[in-house]
């Protein structure tokens, strides 16, 4: 027994080398490059704490104080704790508003959403992918449906106007009319401007269908109190935990409770979507929790309800501002020709490049960003932007002045990204074969790799000292 308690408390170092060598490589990867990806953030040392915690050996099928198992009494103060902080980080009344904690992440919680409410083969609507929304949105092409939204549920996009980049609520108006959608997205993954949730709301009460605000990308300024809440017009709003609110990977479903409607004879008609959502999470699609995640979440929700949290998503969206403000100066043209939130879409048609090239430079260079379709593209396999985000770096400690920086090595990366197309012509293949082999090309790809590598490690990792 003494044997196997000692093999059990080895370190990850001295049990398994070869994975903690790969881990320890990608903290420095962190470490030495600039990560602009608007989805990621680096998490606080408590929270990877949770998530290594005791709390992942117990398995907990069922909700506090109704579980499948035994052994739980502690389980569930931390989901108790957990919903809790939750309900106060967004200033939420528990007797107008429930929670569910134990989605595993943010596209899980949307298709709980969908089970509990819409019905199989009922009607939804969300902002198209190629135009800003998420594939849990219900993105399909012409030729096949991608997300398994789009499969099990009938979806219908609204879009955005091409020539501003900005939501077209008229049109939605007109489609929704036609459509007559169960339910209503209010959400995005790559639109840079504030949501309009009263006039969502209004669609949505037009055409008797429920309103599903998806605030994963803009839930830390939400927190902060820094944008419009999805809140007050909402009957259900979902987020990840990660991203902007700086939590572990998961997700939270918010629903509301109490009256919805009063009925044509004044009797109060109530909402019933507790029992719906609780009963689509489990046992409808999820078995046990993460019960470390949700530790996680609960220690995130304290932290977000501080003055340095809110002070940090001021930052965010300076270093946002900023991003837009230097790179339109340098010429490249930005979607919505601004930002409100965190993220900027660079759109990159005049700048003569792809998304992916732009994506695949900037990579070499230890800038880390994601191609992304904008307004008017007809694929998104072959975008035409790239989204960048600030929250890492403001995580790390950067400030308007390092974004200056910052886009200066964005713009050196793009302008080589250019001179390689002219010497590989338009084929990607072709692209990276000229930047592995050019004799001219590669050493100034070192070069600038190096500068940006320099300065990143300037700045501090949250996390563990060794991985």
């Amino acid at each position: 027994m003494s044997g196997d308690a000692s093999f059990m408390n080895q370190t990850l170092g001295q049990a398994d080398p070869e994975l903690y060598e790969i881990i320890c490589n990608e903290k420095d990867r962190q470490r030495a490059g600039l990560e602009m990806i608007a989805s990621e953030n680096f998490t606080s040392v408590p929270v990877l704490q949770c998530l290594s915690s005791c709390l992942h050996n117990k398995y907990s099928e069922g909700l506090p104080g109704q579980r499948y198992y035994g052994g739980n009494e502690f389980i569930d103060k931390v989901e108790l704790l957990c919903q809790k902080r939750s309900l106060e980080a967004y200033r939420l009344d528990p007797e107008k508003w429930g929670i569910n904690v134990q989605p595993y992440s943010g596209s899980p919680a949307n298709f709980a959403v969908y089970t509990a409410i819409v019905e199989p083969h009922g009607r939804i609507m969300g902002l198209d992918l190629p135009d800003g929304g998420h594939l849990t949105h219900g993105y399909m092409t012409t030729n096949k449906k991608i997300s398994g939204t789009s499969i099990f549920f009938e979806s219908m996009p609204y879009k955005v106007d091409p020539a501003t980049g900005l939501i077209d609520y008229d049109k939605l108006a007109e489609t929704a009319r036609l459509f007559k959608p169960k339910l209503i997205i209010a959400g995005i993954s790559c639109y840079s401007r504030c949501l309009d949730y009263k006039r969502f709301r209004q669609i949505a009460d037009e055409n008797g269908a429920y309103l599903m605000a998806d605030m994963a990308h803009v839930s830390g300024l939400v927190a902060a109190g820094l944008i419009p809440s999805p809140f007050e017009y909402s009957d259900i709003v979902t987020t990840t935990t990660h991203k902007t609110l700086r939590g572990p990977r998961a997700g939270i479903i918010f629903f509301r409770k109490g009256i919805r409607s009063v009925g044509k004879n004044g009797e109060n008609i109530m909402y019933d979507l507790e029992s719906k959502i609780n009963q689509a999470v489990f046992p409808g699609l999820q078995g046990g929790p993460h019960n470390n995640a949700i530790a996680g979440i609960a220690t995130a929700m304290k932290q977000a309800t501080t003055p340095e949290f809110k002070n940090y998503q001021e930052q965010v969206i300076k270093n946002a501002k900023r991003l837009s403000d230097r790179l339109k100066s340098a010429g490249y043209k930005i979607t919505t020709d601004g930002t409100d939130v965190h993220l900027v879409l660079v759109d990159l048609r005049s700048a003569g490049l792809t998304g992916s090239k732009a994506e695949h430079i900037l990579e070499e260079i230890s800038i880390a960003c994601n191609k992304n379709t904008v307004p008017g593209d007809k694929s998104a396999f072959n975008p035409s932007g790239i989204r960048l985000g600030t929250p890492a770096l403001t995580t790390r400690g950067l400030v308007e002045s390092d974004i200056d920086k910052v886009v200066e090595f964005i713009d050196r990366g793009l302008k080589l990204a250019k001179d390689i197309t002219t010497i590989s012509g338009p084929k990607m293949v072709d692209f990276k074969r000229v930047l592995a082999t050019d004799t001219n090309i590669v050493p100034k790809v070192k070069a600038l790799r190096e500068e940006v590598e320099t300065f990143a490690r300037k700045f501090s990792l949250p996390g563990y000292p060794d991985y």
